[in-house]
Parts: structure tokens; C-alpha cells; sequence
């Protein structure tokens, strides 16, 4: 299909902390490079973005911090937004999901659900702190957690262990808000029912997008939808956020995964009158940007909500990346293990395109990839400095040097073939990354126009006009060597500055300036020409468009890191009484207390095997186990329901804490509790014996 306009969106980020690079690698530099590149093409683009500024972590900053959480939202709304600009991110609008006119679109697109008759009301019990009186979410309360004994876990997940949780599971559980005791009561939430889109969306995505998405999208959507599909609630018992435009629903708002999607709409809405062009008319390519942890949210929730309200344009493309580590290490806001956007624009002033280059030269597009500053260093001085600044650089010296400062003339009579190979390469090389940059391929892209710089520096070296120039006494005619060998440099230079301006827009700004030429010239149907600089024209004395990376600058870098952590680390001791960040990463476990054999003697670890299992109903989190311990069967309640499927667990042999005394967990009573181990990318797996054993048998 022939699209006529394009809607580019990338993720909002939560207006709760900073952006780090693993942030701009993610999601908002491939955005911006596609975004350029489709404006080069000039093509109708308007590139969207905005804070997302609901949700219970800004309200637990807030409280943290003694503010209220509109402070909160607009502190981290204002660096986060000079952040991005200092990038080059070139977003057509950057907004915010506390703007009026964003809670009055939520509000409409809720409504018009819901007199549809779309959403399901549904009455569930939910913890409520009587001193506040207010609902609590998962993440309002905390206690201890009964895999590692961490007092300050939270309702959701243990922020030490990395176990996922439910409020059931916490010992002693307490209210964050009063350290009141929750009790349970009877609240009412609206549902959007998802298992009723479930074969639509089986239609449109595994059947439909199999050959069009990145197999890292389409795998984790096929996976979801395989599953099966349920109700999700689509509001909140909360203070902050949207409020839900009903009669007697005071006290509620719209889920922040049911509002956050809705500010890409909205967002267009503040951009232009003609919004509605870009989402309802269907000759749109609409393309999210996102990372991997926002998968099923924009390839199967968010349609889901467009396709029951009707009208809008469906995501032609989601192009997730990865995740990006840190020095071998998963970034840890919590602990403050990350490179903050706003650090590097300070340590690093006026050099934003190495960081750019090295993000997208080393972007996790189809794999978790790690940044480190060696490796930062190494791309600079090696790609950056050493083959496309030296080329550029050279090509302007001689220039300068041996024809006057000005273009020199091209003789075609006297061309051969190296002259005539470069000319290809030239043309060649606009397509390749014209291919890349159309399939979202942005590293191979990067790739190509360095490669065509590095074919550039083979050519002069192989030419070398400076040893040609000492013949000229004697032989004049040789002038027209040289001149077509510089010719043919500066012509390259300038297609360099077209096709890595989406990428490097600064050095692109830097070296249009060198050259004396409009921004008209960065048109991409311009790239592939070797007319675009006249015959005579004056250029400027060229500048350096890198600089190098010094050990002493890496090794700070790193030290900056680890004196971070460490700071974090102390604090974070320091202030026992207080629960992790909400956007922790879990930290490997601790080594917890020395134990006698006696306090070990007192488990008793016996071996079952799962006859049943199936999900607790309004529990995502929990699964109901039927275990053959031997000589009988027990019932065990366990929090593995986001990790496993029922159906694939049924036969499994697991080591059990038979002695652990019953406790109730929705209603059910759990007789033990099943050992479970934690790889590093936070999945479980179960401690099963090697061989096959006898049920109740004892583990020593």
C-alpha cells in the first residue's frame, strides 16, 4: 500500500527519574534516525511523543520525597524533555498526560467505550488502609518476603530477590502509606475484555504479521495470544490520574496502561486541527517505537482498545528493541548503575553524536547488547575519528592545498577505472542504506555510510594526489588527476553529510557548513549524485568534525559508575525503613545470615509432583497446585502464573517445603510452599531432582 502520511510514536517515558541511554538506544534514537530520514525523503511525517505522568510510582516518588505528585511529574518533565533536545531527538511535539486536553481524549475514548456496552463491571475484594482510606495497589504495600525475608518487599515483587509476588504472599504485610494493616474490601472496576479479541488478534498479528515484524514482537505476541487471553481492568482505585467520567466512581481512574497509549493520540490532537488524518485515515503508516517491555501493550492491548472503538488506523509496524546493559551489568535506576542522558550532555559537551553513533552502531535490535566506555572509546577513535573524519578532513586539505580551496573540475577523459568504481560505490550506497533505514535495520544502515567513507579513505590512499602534485614541473597534465581524485572526494563528502545526517545530524550541520550549502542539499534524493558540489566553488577550511576519547575521560566514566553505586548502595542501607524505587531492578540476593544444622534440620524438603494445575481466579499472578506428595495430596498456592502456563507444568517433579505451616490465599488454603530458583534475566525455574524420585521422599 502506497501510504500517504506517517505517525511516528516512541514510547512516552515515565516522568518519575531521568532518561538513560539505555532509554535512547531502546526506542527514541531509532525513532528520530527513521523520522529524519523520512523527512529527507519528504514525506508527511509528524513524530510524537510526550511524559507519562500517572501511575502509582510517581505517587510513591512523591510521598518519598514529602511533595505532591504533580511536582514530581513536573520536575522530571522539564529534564527529561531538555534531555531529548539536547540528543537531536526531533519530535514534531513532546507533551505531557497531564495536559486537559489529554484527560478530556482518555475521557472521551473511555466513554465511548463504555456506552458501547464494551467494558464488564466486575466486583473484586482489594487490600484497603483504614487510616488513609484509600485502596491499595500492589506496589502501596509492603512486608516481608517469604522466599528471601526481605521486610520491605512489595505487594507485586521483591525488589531483593527478584521473586514476583502477591499481597496474599507478604508476611506481615502493611500499608506503605500509614504502616496501617490492610484489610480486604469489596471494590467495583470496569474490564476491557480482551478474550473477545483474541481471535481477531490472532487474525491480524499471527496470521498477519509474521513476515513484517521482528521475530523478538511477533514471538512474544504469538506467545501472549497462544496463552489465552483475559479481562483486564481498565481503572484504578486512586487519587491520581484520570478520573473515571462516571456517576458514582469517585475515588477512581483510568489504568495508566489504558490512558498512557491514548497520549499519542492526544499529543497529535495539541499538534495540529488535522490530527484525525493521521489516525483515522487508513492510507496512515502508523509505527511505534518502543522497547521490549512494552510489547503487548501497544501490539495487543492498545489495538484491541482501536479496534472496539472503531475508526482509528492499526500500527503497520512495532520495532521493539532490546535491552541495553551497562558494563555488564542490567541498568538499575534504584541502585544507580546507568548513564544519564543529562550527565553525558554535561561531561561531554557538544560531542552528542558519538553518543549517538555508538547507540545505534551498537544497538540491541535483535538482542540484549552492552554499552561499555572502553567500547565507547574504541568506536569513536577507530570509526568515527580514524575513518570518517580523516577521510572528510583529508579531502579538505588537499583540496585547500592542491587546487586553491576551491572544487576542482572533473575530466572525464581522464577518468579510469577506480574513478569509475567510486562513482558506484557512491550511487550503491544510497540504496543500501535506503534498504536498511525502510526495514528498520538502523546499525546495518550506519554500517553502509561508514563503509562507503572507509572505501573513500582506500581511494585517496591509492590515488595519492600529494605524490602526484610532485610531478607537476614536469609533467602539467597530471593536474587533471588530481583534480578528478578530489573531484570525486568532495562529491563523496557531500553524499556522506546527506546519508548520515539522520543518524549524526550535528556533524551533518557541521560539515553543510564547511561546504557553504543550504539544508535544501540534505534531501535524500539528492544522495547518490556526484554534481552536488559546482565546479570552482570556494569551501570553507575544514574543521575537525571528531575528537578523540581519552583513557583519563573512560576511566572517569567508570569510576563515576562505581562511586554511584556505591553511594546507592549505602543509602539505600541507610534507609531501611523506606522500600526500593518502583523502577528497581532486582539486585542479585545477598548471602543471607549463617545458620546451624539444627535450624536446617527443622524444613522439611520432600519431593511432589504437580497432577493439576490451574490460574486463581482475579490472581494474575497465582496458580492453584495439586501436588502427589506419596501418601497424599496437597494444595499449594504459588505466585508463578507470569512465568508459567498451566498446561506446561503438569507432571513436573518439584522439591517442596512440606512442614511450612497453611496459609490463606484467596480464600485458598496453601499447604506448602515449591523451591524455585532465578536466572539473571528474571526467570524462574523450579528445583527439581536430576532423576526421576519417589513422591515424598525426603531431600536431604
Amino acid at each position: 500500500m502506497d501510504f500517504k502520511r506517517y505517525l511516528i510514536t516512541a514510547a512516552l517515558p515515565y516522568a518519575n527519574g531521568p532518561v538513560h541511554i539505555g532509554h535512547l538506544a531502546g526506542c527514541y534514537l531509532p525513532a528520530d534516525i527513521y523520522s529524519r530520514y523520512l523527512r529527507a525523503q519528504k514525506r508527511d511525517v509528524k513524530f510524537v511523543c510526550g511524559t507519562d505522568e500517572h501511575g502509582v510510582p510517581i505517587t510513591i516518588r512523591a510521598m518519598k520525597e514529602g511533595i505532591t505528585p504533580q511536582d514530581v511529574v513536573d520536575k522530571y518533565h522539564t529534564i527529561i524533555k531538555d534531555s531529548f533536545a539536547d540528543m537531536g531527538i526531533s519530535f514534531d511535539i513532546f507533551s505531557r498526560t497531564s495536559n486537559k486536553v489529554h484527560h478530556d481524549t482518555s475521557q472521551a475514548f473511555f466513554t465511548k467505550l463504555y456506552n458501547d456496552g464494551v467494558f464488564e463491571e466486575r466486583e473484586s475484594e482489594q487490600y484497603y488502609d483504614e487510616a488513609k482510606g484509600i485502596f491499595l495497589a500492589d506496589r502501596y504495600i509492603v512486608g516481608t518476603c517469604p522466599v528471601c525475608g526481605n521486610e520491605n518487599a512489595y505487594g507485586d515483587q521483591c525488589e531483593k530477590c527478584g521473586s514476583t509476588l502477591s499481597p496474599e504472599q507478604l508476611i506481615n504485610p502493611r500499608s506503605a502509606l500509614s504502616s496501617a494493616i490492610p484489610v480486604k474490601r469489596t471494590t467495583k472496576h470496569w474490564y476491557f475484555p480482551l478474550d473477545k479479541y483474541e481471535q481477531w488478534l490472532k487474525e491480524w498479528i499471527v496470521d498477519g504479521k509474521k513476515d513484517s515484524w521482528k521475530p523478538n514482537v511477533y514471538g512474544q505476541c504469538k506467545s501472549w495470544i497462544d496463552s489465552g487471553l483475559q479481562p483486564r481492568a481498565m481503572t484504578r482505585d486512586s487519587t491520581w490520574g484520570v478520573p473515571v467520567p462516571l456517576p458514582n466512581a469517585e475515588g477512581k481512574v483510568l489504568y495508566v496502561w489504558f490512558d498512557a497509549p491514548i497520549g499519542y493520540i492526544s499529543a497529535t490532537k495539541e499538534l495540529t486541527n488535522q490530527w484525525s488524518d493521521y489516525w483515522c485515515k487508513e492510507d496512515t503508516k502508523l509505527i511505534h517505537f518502543i522497547g521490549k517491555d512494552n510489547i503487548v501493550f501497544h501490539c495487543i492491548i492498545f489495538p484491541a482498545m482501536l479496534k472496539a472503538h472503531g475508526g482509528f488506523v492499526l500500527p503497520e509496524n512495532v520495532p521493539a528493541n532490546e535491552f541495553l546493559n551497562i558494563e555488564g551489568e542490567k541498568v538499575s535506576t534504584s541502585r544507580n548503575w546507568a548513564v544519564w542522558v543529562n550527565e553525558y550532555v554535561q561531561d561531554f559537551p557538544g560531542q552528542q553524536d558519538l553518543l549517538r553513533y555508538v547507540l545505534c552502531a551498537n544497538a540491541p535490535e535483535t538482542k540484549d547488547n552492552d554499552f561499555t566506555w572502553k567500547d565507547f572509546q574504541d568506536r569513536v577513535n577507530n570509526e568515527l575519528v580514524n575513518i570518517f573524519g580523516n577521510f572528510v578532513n583529508r579531502a579538505f586539505v588537499l583540496m585547500h592545498k592542491l587546487c586553491n580551496g576551491r572544487v576542482p573540475k572533473l575530466h572525464i577523459d581522464a577518468m579510469d577505472d577506480a574513478d569509475r568504481i567510486l562513482i558506484q560505490d557512491i550511487e550503491n550506497a544510497k540504496f543500501k542504506v535506503q534498504t536498511c533505514l525502510e526495514h528498520y535495520k538502523f546499525r546495518d544502515g550506519l554500517y553502509e555510510v561508514i563503509d562507503l567513507a572507509r572505501k573513500g579513505n582506500k581511494y585517496m590512499q591509492d590515488k595519492q594526489p600529494w605524490i602526484t602534485a610532485k610531478t607537476l614541473e614536469e609533467n602539467p597534465g597530471n593536474q587533471a588527476l588530481i583534480d578528478n581524485c578530489l573531484h570525486l572526494c568532495l562529491q563523496l563528502t557531500a553524499n556522506l553529510t546527506i546519508l548520515v545526517n539522520p543518524f549524526l545530524p550535528f556533524t551533518a550541520k557541521k560539515m553543510c557548513g564547511m561546504m557553504k550549502v543550504v539544508d535544501r542539499m540534505l534531501e535524500w534524493e539528492n544522495a547518490g549524485r556526484i554534481d552536488l558540489l559546482k565546479t570552482n566553488y570556494p569551501l570553507l577550511p575544514p574543521e575537525l568534525l571528531f575528537r578523540k576519547i581519552e583513557d583519563t575521560e573512560v576511566a572517569a566514566q567508570v569510576e563515576k559508575l562505581r562511586s554511584n553505586l556505591t553511594k546507592a548502595t549505602t543509602a539505600k542501607m541507610e534507609d531501611q525503613k523506606a522500600p526500593a524505587t518502583p523502577e528497581a531492578i532486582p539486585e542479585p540476593p545477598a548471602q543471607k545470615a549463617e545458620i546451624t544444622y539444627d535450624d536446617f534440620a527443622k524444613m522439611d524438603l520432600r519431593v511432589g509432583t504437580i497432577l493439576k494445575a490451574e490460574k486463581v481466579e482475579k490472581a494474575d499472578k497465582l496458580l492453584k497446585l495439586l501436588l502427589d506428595m506419596g501418601t497424599e495430596t496437597r494444595t499449594v498456592v504459588s505466585g508463578i502464573a507470569m512465568h508459567f502456563k498451566p498446561e506446561d507444568i503438569v507432571g513436573k517433579q518439584v522439591t517442596v517445603v512440606a512442614n511450612l505451616a497453611p496459609r490463606k490465599m484467596r480464600g485458598i488454603e496453601s499447604q506448602g510452599m515449591i523451591l524455585m530458583s532465578q536466572n539473571a534475566d528474571g526467570r524462574l525455574i523450579f528445583v527439581s531432582p536430576l532423576e526421576i524420585a519417589d513422591n515424598g521422599s525426603e531431600v536431604k
